[in-house]
């Protein structure tokens, strides 16, 4: 296999990869900007540095994910929910900002920036199993589906090895059209 041909297997799990470390370093820049702040542990802190380490706690599994179904299986469908990821992930650490802080501001005991922190520490706390949140849902389901090509992927390659039966192209024709299916909510 000459590069030109790897590279054409892989461009796209290149390009989902490469725009998920321009995310990152988004995450990093708002944290590094409430960290610059003189007050180091004010809320905002709290929230955006929670909200970054939420982000970043099933980052490995989902590259890992994509990357093994879309070198086993197929890289179209694997870049696509890879991109579903992203977005998602990027409206969690958004929406995770913005909710917070609304609920800070809707507060009841304004009197005191110790329960302010308490309250947020709390909220991040809570957060780290957000099984109730639509983007968590959604972004379990992607990672759901991209192990799925994954075994599909594998197991293709076994039965094509040991059995000498290739369903490659049923199965990449499945996850086309089942990487449609990820959109609906």
């Amino acid at each position: 296999m000459n590069s030109s041909t790897a590279v054409e297997n892989i461009y796209l799990l290149v390009i989902v990869t490469l725009i998920s470390v321009l995310q990152n370093a988004f995450f990093a820049q708002k944290v590094e900007r409430e960290c610059q702040k003189e007050n180091k542990h004010t809320p905002s802190f709290e929230r955006v540095s929670c909200a970054n380490r939420n982000c970043m706690d099933a980052y490995p599994t989902f590259l890992a994910v994509m990357w093994c179904a879309g070198v086993c299986l197929s890289q179209a469908p694997a870049a696509f929910a890879g991109i579903i990821y992203l977005l998602v992930r990027q409206k969690y650490f958004i929406g995770y900002l913005g909710h917070t802080s609304q609920r800070l501001a809707d507060s009841s005991s304004p009197n005191s920036l110790k329960k302010k922190r308490r309250f947020v520490k709390k909220q991040c706390l809570i957060s780290l199993w957000p099984c109730s949140t639509p983007g968590y849902m959604f972004g379990k389901r992607i990672i759901g589906f991209l192990l799925l090509m994954c075994i599909l992927g594998i197991f293709n390659f076994l039965l094509c090895r040991y059995y000498g039966s290739d369903y490659k192209e049923y199965t990449e024709t499945i996850t086309n059209a089942a990487s449609a299916l990820l959109l609906l909510p």
